[in-house]
Formats: structure tokens, sequence, C-alpha cells
């Protein structure tokens, strides 16, 4: 059983410690003392070397297995360390109504401190209680939210797991997301020709080419599978001056490869062919941010992850994700994972929340995994 007083206040205690994305120093040496004093094993990489947008290394922490329980299948567990903005001096309330928020002017965190928080939990369970287990690993990324950058600069010879958990999904807890889509950006450039607003017609305006080729272009919902979005633009520096460049950053996503690829295409020519019709030209930049996935129902680790889930009186719903984890990169390293269900609501806005209740399920569900594979191992 968890300690549910103990959960909350390692989950308040983990909000308030400031880790926005390149600044989670903090909570890194936060949790790496905590896993010290478990007596976990840690490794930390070199992940803030490869890549300077990182404020810290991974950390992956391996419990060793129970002596006669050597034979079950070793797993992981992974939440990452880093928040959007604005994360910084996070202030968590718990209302009547049962849920955490934050005091309205910054993110909660939940999105993933409760990741966190459970895995905290549920290492201070196996260890108090004596309860027996194969290997475990704790996977505690860096820099998630700026493009899956800590689990991508992971050297995967680190990682000694057959399978694993995500812990970082906003559906309900017990829900497993066994999909998630390829993500590509898209960076354009658009070179026009300055002039004096007086006189237009000595110049080109970038930003009027780039308005033009948005216009032809598809965008929003463009089939079952893909989504495309212009999610910034920038040009311009004065109202009397014809803007001379204009830099716009785009996105899609799609579970089809063929579909993304065609949308990308699509995105890049209009842009080209805009450009060259106003006699100006666009440089285009592709850049595939991460990979998709997609596990079988009937996969070993689904299967483990619904059976965690009914036996806690749960709804095991599997579902497909719109959105990327750290699960995307670790699946495309050969490691079968799935996302498991949080249960935070409104994340990335100051209306996130997550209810008590869902941190104590989520907790109980990761103890629920570990006694499935005890079950399967004496059956």
């Amino acid at each position: 059983m968890i300690n549910k007083q103990r959960l909350l206040e390692t989950f308040l205690e983990l909000v308030q410690i400031d880790s926005e994305s390149g600044n989670e120093q903090d909570i890194q040496y936060h949790l790496k003392k905590i896993m010290e004093q478990q007596n976990i094993d840690i490794y930390e990489d070199k992940a803030s070397i490869q890549n300077d947008t990182l404020g810290a290394n991974n950390l992956i922490c391996t419990l060793k297995a129970t002596p006669n329980y050597e034979h079950l299948e070793k797993i992981y567990f992974t939440s990452h360390m880093d928040t959007v903005v604005p994360g910084q001096k996070i202030t968590p309330t718990v209302k009547d109504d049962g849920y955490i928020y934050s005091d309205g002017t910054t993110i909660l965190g939940a999105d993933d401190k409760a990741g966190l928080a459970a895995i905290i939990e549920f290492i201070h369970v196996i260890n108090e209680q004596h309860l027996p287990h194969g290997q475990i690993q704790f996977v505690l990324t860096v820099g998630e939210e700026i493009g899956l950058e800590g689990a991508k600069a992971i050297d995967k010879t680190l990682l000694d797991a057959s399978y694993g958990f995500a812990i970082d999904a906003s559906v309900p807890v017990g829900t497993t997301v066994v999909g998630a889509p390829t993500q590509m950006k898209l960076n354009a450039t658009i070179f026009g020709k300055t002039a004096h607003a007086s006189t237009p017609n000595h110049g080109i305006s970038a930003i009027n080419v780039a308005a033009k080729a948005i216009s032809e272009m598809n965008l929003g919902r463009i089939d079952d599978y893909t989504t495309a979005n212009i999610g910034r633009f920038e040009g311009g520096s004065a109202t009397n001056i014809v803007a001379e460049k204009v830099t716009l950053n785009a996105e899609a996503r799609s579970h089809s490869e063929e579909s993304i690829v065609r949308q990308v295409n699509h995105m890049k020519s209009v842009f080209e062919t805009t450009a060259k019709r106003y006699h100006c030209h666009a440089e285009i930049e592709i850049i595939k941010s991460y990979p998709g996935f997609k596990i079988s129902d009937d996969a070993a680790v689904t299967s483990i992850a619904k059976s965690s889930a009914l036996a806690l009186g749960l709804e095991a719903n599997t579902v497909i994700a719109g959105g990327g984890s750290d699960g995307n990169i670790i699946n495309q390293l050969g490691i079968p994972t799935v996302i498991l269900g949080v249960g935070y609501e409104n994340i990335h806005t100051t209306e996130e929340r997550i209810s008590i209740e869902s941190l104590n399920q989520l907790a109980s569900q990761l103890l629920s995994i570990n006694d499935v594979l005890i079950k399967q191992s004496i059956n």
C-alpha cells in the first residue's frame, strides 16, 4: 500500500523546485539525492555536453533485482524533470474539490512531476515493505518539453530493459497510450527586397509573400492521421519599411509516414513556388523532431499495463496519442515502450491541475505492474 500523505507531500515539494527546460540542475540534484538515499545505483550521463540547450544530465537509476528474482523481465519507468514556462516559483494549492492547482500565475508542473512523485513513492514502498522485484531502471530525463532532447542524447547501452513504461500521458490513469505520431519541423525564411513604404513598388514585401503562401497552404486537420500548423511568424522592422525578410516556424505530425512526407513536401513547395512567383526566394529547413511508434494491444508491455490497471479496478483502455513523449525515442532504440496515463489536465496552461486520486492511482499502478510481473513468474 502507498503512503498517500507522503506521496502528496513529495509531489508538492517537487513542483516547487524550478525546472523549466534548460534549468533542470536543481531538480536533478534533488532526485539524485533521493536515489542515493534509497541505495539505488545512479549513472549520470553527459547529455548536457552533447546538447548545450540542456540544463543538466539524464539520470539512469537501477534498482537491482531481489535475490532469486533475477529471472524476471527487466523493465524501466521514465519521467522527465523539465517543465514548460511559466514554471518559476510555482505555488501549489490543494482545493476542496480534491484537485491540486497552481495559484494561476504559473503552470502546476504535474507534467511530469506527478510521474516523478509516483516513481519516488514506488521506490519507498518497494524498499520499506521488502517487496520482491526484478531489475527495474528509472530513466529520469531532461529537455523533454523542448523536443525530447534529453532522451535523444541517451546512450542506448545504458538502458538495460526488455520493455518499459513512460509515465507521461494526459489521459486518465489506467489508460495506456500505444501509439504516437511522427513530428516534423519546418523552418522557412522568405527573402524579399527592402524599400521605403512610400515607394512600395521598389521593394518586395516578404510579409506579403509569406501571407500569400500561407493562404494557399493546407493546414489544420489534413486527414485522419495528419495535422499541420504555422506556429510562429516574425519579420519586419518598422511600419515605414517594406519587410525584407520573414521567418516562419511550422510543424506537421502524423501517424502515417507517407502522409507526413506528402504534407511536408506540400508546405515546402508552396513556400518556394510562391516566393518564385513574386521574384524573391525561400530557404526551407526540415527537421525530424521525433519518430512515431505503434505498439500492438497484445504485446507483452501493453498486456502488463492493462492487467495492472484492471487489478486496481480501473478502465484499461488503449489509445493513440496526438503528441510525443520520451517513449517515442526509446521505442526507436528498440525497447518497446507504452505511455501510462497520469490524469493531469489542462497541461501547459496556468489552469493545469491533477486530482489527488489520480496521484494515488498512478503510484498504485506502478506497484501493480510489479505485482503482475511477480504473478506471471509464478504461473
